[in-house]
C-alpha cells in the first residue's frame, strides 16, 4: 500500500475550503498536486477511523467529489488507486465497497504458495491445525519487529495447513496481545474462513500490505516431524510482517513451506 503523503494538509485558513465535509476533518484540505493522491489519503483517513466498515459501501464518485469539492475524474482515479491495491472492490452496478479479506479475490491476496497443477482457488481452502495458542511476553527481537516495547504482551500461534490431507505449510505467527486480547486456539479453530478476515471482523485489524523475506532452509527435527518430511527435504522459509492502516505492524509469520508440490509465485508489475 502506498505511503500516506505527509504532510497532506495546510490549515483552512491559508487553503482554500474542501466544504462542510471537510469540517469534521478538523478543516484539513490538500495542499499539494496531483490531487488525486490528496483525494486518496482523506478517502484513507475514513478507513482507518472506521467511518466505512470492511464490506460497507463507501459513498458515489459524486458524493465524495461533492465532499471533497473535486471532479469526479480526481476522485475516480484516486479510487482506481485504492482498488489496486485490494482497499476497495467495485462492484458492477451496485458501487464501490471496502474490501474485506472475505473476498475470493482478496483472501489469497497474501498467500503465494501455488500447487504445481492448477490454482490455489481450484485447490480450496487448506485443513487448518492449531498445535499452539499461548501468551508470552515480547522478546527484543519481536518488540522491533512489531514496534513493541520489549516485555510487552505478545500471542503466539502455531499451525499446520494441509491440503488434500498433506501437510504442505507450518506457521508461527506473533501478535501484539493488546489489539487481540481474547484470541484463543479454541476461537481460532471454530472459524473457517481466512485467519485475517477473523482478525478484520471480530478484532477490528484490517492487514492492508506486508513485506516478506524469503530463504531456502531445512527443517529441524520438531518441524520436520509436523510437515511429515525427512530433515533434509528442502523447504522454503518465509517470513512476513504484515501492517494495518498508517503502516502499523499488526503480525509477524514465519511459514515453512513444502515445495515437492507446490511452489511460490508472485507476480511482478
Amino acid at each position: 500500500m502506498a505511503t500516506l503523503p505527509s504532510p497532506l494538509f495546510t490549515n483552512a485558513s491559508s487553503a482554500p475550503s474542501m466544504g462542510a465535509d471537510a469540517s469534521g476533518m478538523g478543516g484539513l484540505t490538500p495542499a499539494f498536486s496531483p490531487l488525486y493522491q490528496q483525494i486518496k489519503g482523506l478517502i484513507l483517513q475514513s478507513l482507518q477511523s472506521g467511518e466505512w466498515k470492511p464490506g460497507e459501501a463507501i459513498p458515489s464518485e459524486m458524493d465524495l467529489a461533492a465532499r471533497f469539492r473535486v471532479s469526479q475524474g480526481t476522485v475516480r482515479k484516486a479510487i482506481d488507486e485504492l482498488s489496486a491495491e485490494n482497499l476497495v472492490v467495485r462492484r458492477q452496478g451496485k458501487g464501490t465497497f471496502v474490501a474485506t479479506h472475505a473476498e475470493q479475490q482478496v483472501q489469497y491476496r497474501f498467500l503465494k504458495l501455488q500447487p504445481d497443477s492448477g490454482n490455489a482457488q481450484s485447490e480450496g481452502p487448506a485443513e487448518r491445525t492449531i498445535i499452539d495458542c499461548k501468551r508470552l511476553r515480547a522478546s527484543a527481537e519481536l518488540a522491533r519487529a512489531l514496534s513493541l516495547r520489549s516485555g510487552d504482551p505478545v500471542l503466539q500461534v502455531r499451525r499446520v495447513l494441509a491440503f488434500s490431507g498433506v501437510p504442505t505449510i507450518l506457521e508461527d505467527l506473533w501478535l501484539p496481545g493488546t489489539p487481540f486480547k481474547g484470541l484463543t486456539a479454541e476461537r481460532l479453530s471454530d472459524y473457517h474462513g481466512p485467519m485475517y478476515a477473523l482478525f478484520e471482523t471480530e478484532f477490528g485489524v484490517r492487514m492492508v500490505r506486508a513485506d516478506e523475506t524469503i530463504r531456502a532452509v531445512n527443517p529441524d527435527t520438531e518441524q520436520a516431524e509436523l510437515l511429515n518430511v525427512p530433515v533434509t527435504a528442502p523447504l522454503l522459509s518465509v517470513e512476513r510482517v504484515a501492517y494495518t492502516y498508517n503502516d502499523t505492524p499488526m503480525e509477524l509469520r514465519r511459514g515453512l513451506y513444502r515445495t515437492d508440490t507446490h511452489h511460490y509465485r508472485n507476480a511482478l508489475s
